[in-house]
C-alpha cells in the first residue's frame, strides 16, 4: 500500500486553533436542536431544544419559536417542564406538543403560538407521543401505549398499580423475540392510535385491539393522516407470537373509529417484499408512498420507494434500480418526493419525480435529518458536520437558497479549537476504493510525529459519518493531540448494496484489511508515530477491536466498548434474526464457518492492552461479552481495565456516566500513547 494509491481532499479547515481544546464537558454543553416544524406561512419554525444540567444529570427540553427572516428566537415554554414533539396547527394559531414534569409521563398539550398558558388534553398512564394535526385543524392524532390485558387508559392504570404491588417479578415466555435493546417486551404494551376532537373534547381509540409494535428503536414518525382526514396509514409489526420472523407492514384505519384495520402490504405484496414502512399520503390523497425492503434477514437491505394507488389497489416500485437507501421521505407540493438518504458517508437530500427512476441529488450539507416540507414549498431539516453541531436549516425544493435558521451553539463553538478534517480514499481489500475521514489535532504540524487513534464505527452496516457525534466525537478524540481516522470499511452503508453486503459471513475479513491498509497509508505520510497507535470502537467496532487483538500486535492499546467477543454467545442478543447470514451459518450446521471469524477463537494472540467498557442493561450485545474478554485478558496476565455501568444500555447516555466514560478512555490512551 502506497500513499500514491490514495487521494486526500481538504473537507473542513481547522478553526480557532489558538483557543481551548474541545472536551467531553463541552459535548454536554451543546444544545441539541430537534426537528424543525415550519409555520404554514413559512415565517417561523418551532423547535425543541434540549440542554443538559450536569449536576442534575439530566436534560431539559424546551420549545422555541424561531423567525425564518430576521429576529431572535423566543422561548414558548419554560424549563420547568420538559416540552418536546411540537406540531403547528394548519391555521398557524396553535402548537401542540408533549410535556411532562419530573418523573411524570409525557402528555398532550396545546397552547397559542403567540404565547399564553398551555392546556393539558390527556392523562395516559404510560404517556403519549407523536402528535399530528388533522388538515381541518379540529382534531389531533397521537400514539399512546396501553396494556393488552386492559386496553383503556383507566384499565392500564389499574393494572400497572396492581403489578407494582405484586411481590413476584418474573418473565415467562415461549417467544423468540422477548426483549429489545434495554427493556423486556412481555408486559403487553402495545401502541394505540388516538384522535382528540378539540370542539367536543372527545377521545377516540382508532385501534382498540392495539397494533403490532411500531419501530422498536424509534416509534415516532410511522403514521400519516390523509388529506381529507378520513384515514390514517401506519406501519407496524405484523408478525404474531412467537415472532419467529419479524416483519413490518403498512396498514390503514378509518379516523371515525368505526372501521377495521386493513393491511395494505400482506406478505409478498409487492412481490418478494419483507418490511414495509413509513407511509406518506400524496398531497392530492390519491396514493400512498412507503419504503420496502426485500430481505427479512439483512437489516441493511436497501429501501425501495413504492407507490400504492388507492383507487386501483396497485403497488408500483419507483426506485428498483437506485443503489441508495432512503431513511425518510415527504411529498412536495408539485407531486415529487424529497428523500433523505446516505451517500458516501453523508446524509443528503434527493428529489424523486412522479414517474420514479433515479432520484436527483438536491443538497449535500454534511448530515441532514428531520426532513419536513413546509406549505411555503421549502424543505426544513437539521444539518450538522464533523465541525458543527446540528442546527435547523432550510432550502428550496431545488436545493438552492440554503440557509441556517438557528444559532444555538455558535457562541460555544467560537470558544473551542477544532482540527482540520480531510477526506481520504485508498485501495482497501480486493483493491476496492475505501474512504475515511481524517481529523487532525488543533495546531497540527506535519513535520512532527503524532499518535494515531482509529475510531471504528458500529453496525457493521452503518457509517463513520460527516456528523457531530455526541458519544464518539472525532474532534473530541483529536483534541488531546491525536490524529483520528474514521474508516468506512467494507460493510459500511452509503456506498451501495454490494459494498454493504460483501462482508456477510466474514465480519473480520475485509474490514480488518481496510483498517490495516488505512494505517499503512497514514504511516507513509510521515507524520504518524508507528509506536503510538490505538484502535477504538463500539458494538461492531468493539468486535473489530477484539479481532484486531487476536490478529495483530501493531497497536499500543485498544478500547473495546460493548463489543462482540464471542459470536456464539451473541445468540443471547435481543434480535437473532439474520445471524446465519451475518455469521456464515447457524451453530448447528456451520460451526466451522462461524468460528473462522470468531474473536474468542483467537485469544491466543492477545498481547495488546485493552480497555473494556459496557452497560449492564445492554440486550443487543449482552454485557457478558465484556466480562468474558476482560477475564481472559486477566487470566493471561495482560494489561486490561474494566469500566462497567449498571444503569446504561448499549450506549452511555447519562451525562455524568458519559464524563466518566470519556475520562477513562482518554486516560487509557494517554497511558500508552504518550511520548
Amino acid at each position: 500500500m502506497h500513499v500514491a494509491d490514495s487521494q486526500t481532499t481538504l473537507l473542513y479547515p481547522g478553526s480557532n486553533t489558538a483557543k481551548r481544546r474541545l472536551t467531553a464537558e463541552d459535548l454536554w454543553k451543546v444544545a441539541r436542536v430537534g426537528t424543525p416544524q415550519p409555520t404554514p406561512k413559512g415565517d417561523g419554525i418551532v423547535v425543541s431544544v434540549t440542554t443538559y444540567d450536569l449536576e442534575a444529570n439530566k436534560g431539559k427540553h424546551r420549545l422555541w419559536l424561531v423567525p425564518t427572516e430576521g429576529g431572535g428566537p423566543r422561548p414558548l415554554t419554560s424549563e420547568e417542564y420538559g416540552s418536546t414533539d411540537p406540531a403547528v396547527s394548519p391555521d398557524g394559531q396553535w402548537v401542540s406538543f408533549t410535556r411532562a414534569r419530573a418523573e411524570e409521563k409525557l402528555q398532550l398539550h396545546i397552547m397559542p403560538l403567540d404565547g399564553g398558558e398551555a392546556e393539558r388534553l390527556t392523562d395516559f398512564p404510560l404517556g403519549v407521543f407523536d402528535p399530528k394535526w388533522f388538515p381541518d385543524g379540529k382534531r389531533i392524532a397521537f400514539v399512546a401505549m396501553l396494556l393488552d390485558e386492559a386496553p383503556t387508559p383507566e384499565g392500564t392504570k389499574d393494572l400497572l398499580e396492581k403489578r407494582a404491588k405484586d411481590p413476584v417479578k418474573v418473565h415467562i415466555t415461549e417467544d423468540r423475540v422477548y426483549r429489545f435493546w434495554d427493556h423486556w417486551l412481555l408486559d403487553g404494551e402495545r401502541p394505540h392510535l388516538f384522535v382528540f376532537d378539540l370542539p367536543t373534547r372527545r377521545l377516540t381509540d382508532l385501534t382498540p385491539g392495539g397494533t403490532g409494535w411500531f419501530d422498536l428503536m424509534d416509534p415516532a414518525g410511522h403514521y400519516d393522516i390523509s388529506p381529507d382526514g378520513a384515514e390514517i396509514a401506519f406501519s407496524a409489526n405484523s408478525s404474531l407470537p412467537p415472532h419467529q420472523l419479524l416483519r413490518w407492514a403498512v396498514h390503514t384505519v378509518a379516523t371515525t373509529g368505526k372501521g377495521p384495520v386493513r393491511c395494505l402490504t400482506p406478505e409478498g405484496t409487492p412481490p418478494n417484499s419483507a418490511d414495509c414502512s413509513r407511509p406518506r399520503y400524496s398531497w392530492d390523497g390519491k396514493s400512498i408512498v412507503y419504503g420496502m425492503q426485500r430481505s427479512p434477514y439483512f437489516y441493511a437491505d436497501r429501501v425501495r420507494m413504492v407507490r400504492y394507488d388507492r383507487a386501483a389497489g396497485t403497488h408500483t416500485v419507483l426506485t428498483e434500480d437506485w443503489d441508495r437507501s432512503p431513511a425518510a421521505w415527504e411529498h412536495a407540493p408539485d407531486g415529487s418526493l424529497v428523500l433523505e438518504a446516505e451517500d458516501r458517508g453523508r446524509v443528503v437530500l434527493y428529489a424523486l419525480g412522479k414517474a420514479g427512476g433515479t432520484p436527483k441529488l438536491v443538497l449535500e450539507a454534511g448530515t441532514i435529518s428531520g426532513l419536513r416540507i413546509g406549505r411555503d414549498g421549502r424543505v426544513y431539516f437539521t444539518a450538522q458536520s464533523l465541525t458543527s453541531p446540528p442546527e435547523a436549516a432550510s432550502c428550496r425544493l431545488d436545493g438552492g437558497g440554503f440557509r441556517k435558521l438557528t444559532q444555538f451553539n455558535d457562541a460555544l463553538m467560537s470558544e473551542v479549537a477544532l482540527g482540520e478534517v480531510r477526506e481520504v480514499e485508498f485501495a482497501g481489500a480486493n483493491g476496492d476504493r475505501v474512504q475515511m475521514f481524517l481529523v487532525l489535532p488543533p495546531g497540527f504540524d506535519p513535520g512532527r510525529k503524532w499518535p494515531l487513534v482509529h475510531v471504528i464505527h458500529g453496525g457493521p452496516h452503518g457509517i463513520a459519518g460527516d456528523n457531530f457525534h455526541f458519544r464518539w466525537n472525532p474532534q473530541a478524540f483529536a483534541a488531546p493531540g491525536y490524529v483520528v481516522a474514521c474508516v468506512n470499511f467494507h460493510g459500511s452503508t452509503s456506498w451501495g448494496q454490494d459494498f454493504a453486503a460483501c462482508i456477510l459471513g466474514g465480519h473480520g475479513d475485509k474490514p480488518f484489511t481496510d483498517i490495516m491498509r488505512a494505517t499503512d497509508v497514514l504511516l507513509e505520510t510521515g507524520f504518524i508515530d508507528e509506536k503510538r497507535m490505538a484502535a477504538t470502537g463500539g458494538s461492531y467496532g468493539g468486535y473489530l477491536v477484539c479481532w484486531i487483538a487476536g490478529n495483530t500486535d501493531r497497536f499500543a492499546c485498544l478500547v473495546n466498548h460493548a463489543g462482540v467477543f464471542d459470536l456464539l454467545a451473541e445468540y443471547a442478543s435481543d434480535i437473532t434474526q439474520g445471524r446465519h447470514l451475518s455469521y456464515g451459518g447457524e451453530p448447528w450446521d456451520k460451526l466451522d464457518a462461524i468460528d473462522r471469524w470468531n474473536p474468542a477463537r483467537f485469544a491466543r494472540g492477545f498481547t495488546t492492552p485493552m480497555l473494556v467498557t459496557h452497560g449492564e442493561r445492554d440486550y443487543r450485545v449482552p454485557h457478558t461479552q465484556a466480562l468474558a474478554v476482560y477475564n481472559i485478558y486477566k487470566a493471561k496476565g495482560i494489561d486490561a481495565r474494566l469500566v462497567f455501568f449498571p444503569d446504561e444500555n448499549h450506549w452511555v447516555l447519562k451525562p455524568q456516566n458519559s464524563l466518566v466514560w470519556n475520562r477513562e478512555i482518554h486516560t487509557w490512551l494517554k497511558r500508552y500513547l504518550s511520548p
